[in-house]
């Protein structure tokens, strides 16, 4: 995974815990792809310390990854969820062709709509 994508990932669930002035330096760089001139002015700060509350930025993020780890255990549930909809499909497909059982279709819904469910939270 690029770098971009990992932090954007961690801010998701870690930016809450930054300073105002990190989240948005942050977010700048990474989700808006401004050079550090570019937020330095915005922001009315030098390059450097746009640099250091970056760094800042990501060694908290990191750290709480490393601690809770949110993003991984998402991830995984992502997998795990996907995994299971596509058994659901093929469970699907062969009742269609098979028994063409209504119980069977009925519980497939059920499923689904957990499923659903659970890929929205």
């Amino acid at each position: 995974m690029s770098k971009n994508l990992e932090v954007s990932n961690l801010l998701d669930f870690y930016g809450g815990l930054l300073t105002d002035k990190q989240r948005e330096t942050v977010e700048y760089y990474y989700n808006d792809d401004l050079s550090l001139g570019e937020i330095a002015e915005n922001l009315g700060i030098s390059r450097q310390g746009v640099r250091d509350s970056i760094k800042r930025a990501e060694t908290v993020m990191i750290d709480m990854e490393e601690k809770l780890g949110l993003v991984k255990k998402t991830r995984e549930l992502r997998r795990s969820l996907d995994t299971i909809r596509h058994n659901i499909d093929i469970i699907d497909e062969r009742n269609m062709k098979v028994y063409r059982s209504n119980a069977i279709n009925e519980s497939i819904k059920v499923i689904l709509k957990e499923l659903d469910r659970l890929s929205n939270e």
